[in-house]
């Protein structure tokens, strides 16, 4: 019996992790692909969306434009000297043109347009760029309100505009719309692939989450958040914050939210009656995920989780409800987040929600859904006044308070998953949690 216990432990191993991931050659050709298909279809739409027809995105080695770092190839980790984009979009002609002024092709997709040997002086070859083409508008990376659109730094600011003649300097406006919608929106086989780096999420929590890896009694949290980092680097992946793994127990009373981030004792022996929550996301293909799930620990001769942790865990998904019931397009967060609560407490729930864009970053670019700390609304330098658009992806992040009478306290749900906004409304990306994981799940047998 013992020895089939490890013999299922073993597969359950295997099959929580095992994942088809690719290796760098040919993760750069995918990247490559993706870049292609953004440049040529999603570009030239959303430039006609947003009425730029120039953007020009400024970046110098290592002080690299959020916006650009998105846009260099997949064997480029870095700009080199100083490195200028152009895109200009020709609606009449419906044509897109991808230059750098720079000294080589920025991959296969951007052609270099500049010949140093001709022009020595890198911004007047810019600027004969602009005059050939005369456009209406030039967008340039520079936003109060969202800090991805803010790349581009005072000096390339400065310099552009020395040399710009008069007549195009009043044409220059911010990129910030054209900026966010780049970095936001998801095209058709970044979802397919959002799909597989979501489900490689949750398997590394589940085996996380498991007797593979807690032992309860001598296992620690710190321990865990060592082990999931370590499994991220095994799989040639990466992470974009460290993972978080905290503790709810009878015992003790509700701390601030804060706690499960910041702050939380290091190195807590995770024991039977527990209920553990992590943080936790992972990076591939440049896109990434941010997922917060539950787990209890059983106490002896338990087969299942109380019954009060499962209705817990309802109320939870309830606040996932009302959110993304609520997510429609051209609505701002804001609006959104007022909507929800209003709902959620009217329905007796204990809401706080503070949901984000996901994709290219972690904290991403797009409308914000409320911050842990600001329940009431975002202010505007935070997001506020932009909306929902479809083909983005958000993680929803939120939490309810509820009251266990068992323990005589109060617990916090906290939850997080990968939601997709596209057409016909929200989805997740891979499902989300409505159980909570057991530890362990694997019985070799039970006693009398």
């Amino acid at each position: 019996m013992k020895y089939l216990f490890f013999i299922c432990l073993l597969c359950y191993s295997i099959v929580a992790t095992s994942q088809h991931i690719l290796p760098e050659k040919e993760r750069a050709q995918v990247v490559d692909e993706i870049l292609s298909d953004r440049f040529n279809i999603l570009l030239p739409q959303i430039m006609d969306e947003t009425g730029i027809d120039m953007w020009i995105v400024i970046s110098r080695e290592y002080n690299e434009d959020p916006v650009l770092r998105t846009m260099l190839p997949a064997t480029w980790l870095n700009a080199r000297r100083r490195t200028i984009l152009l895109f200009y979009r020709d609606s009449a002609k419906n044509t897109i043109e991808k230059l750098a002024v720079a000294r080589y092709n920025v991959g296969k997709n951007i052609e270099s347009a500049w010949d140093k040997e001709k022009e020595p002086d890198q911004w007047k070859r810019l600027i004969e760029l602009i005059e050939l083409r005369d456009p209406v508008k030039i967008g340039l990376n520079y936003s109060k309100d969202h800090n991805i659109a803010d790349g581009l730094d005072k000096t390339d600011y400065d310099e552009f505009m020395r040399y710009l003649p008069s007549k195009y300097k009043k044409r220059v406006g911010s990129a910030e719309q054209l900026a966010v919608r780049w970095i936001e929106t998801r095209t058709e086989r970044e979802m397919v692939i959002y799909n597989q780096l979501v489900s490689i999420t949750h398997n590394i929590i589940k085996e996380a989450f498991s007797e593979a890896v807690i032992t309860p009694g001598i296992t620690t949290t710190s321990e865990v958040e060592w082990w999931m980092r370590q499994k991220v680097t095994d799989l040639g992946l990466e992470t974009w914050f460290h993972p978080t793994v905290d503790i709810q127990r009878s015992n003790e009373t509700l701390v601030s939210h804060l706690y499960s981030f910041s702050g939380r004792p290091e190195d807590m022996v995770i024991l039977p009656g527990d209920l553990l929550h992590c943080d936790f996301g992972i990076t591939y293909l440049r896109l990434n995920t941010d997922c917060q799930e539950l787990a209890y620990v059983l106490l002896p001769k338990e087969t299942a989780p109380p019954k009060y942790l499962v209705e817990a865990l309802e109320k939870g998904n309830r606040v996932q409800d009302f959110l993304t019931n609520n997510m429609k397009d051209g609505l701002t967060g804001n609006q959104i987040l007022s909507t929800a609560l209003s709902q959620a407490k009217a329905a007796g729930l204990r809401p706080s929600i503070y949901t984000h864009p996901l994709g290219l970053y972690g904290h991403s670019a797009g409308t914000t859904i409320g911050m842990w700390d600001a329940q009431g609304g975002v202010m505007k330098d935070d997001g506020e006044n932009y909306p929902l658009n479809p083909n983005t992806v958000y993680a929803i992040e939120l939490n309810a308070t509820v009251n266990i009478p068992e323990w005589q306290r109060d617990i916090r749900i906290m939850l997080e998953e990968a939601g997709f906004y596209g057409s016909e409304g929200f989805r997740y990306v891979n499902g989300r949690q409505t159980e909570l994981l057991l530890i362990p799940r694997i019985q070799a047998h039970q006693g009398n």
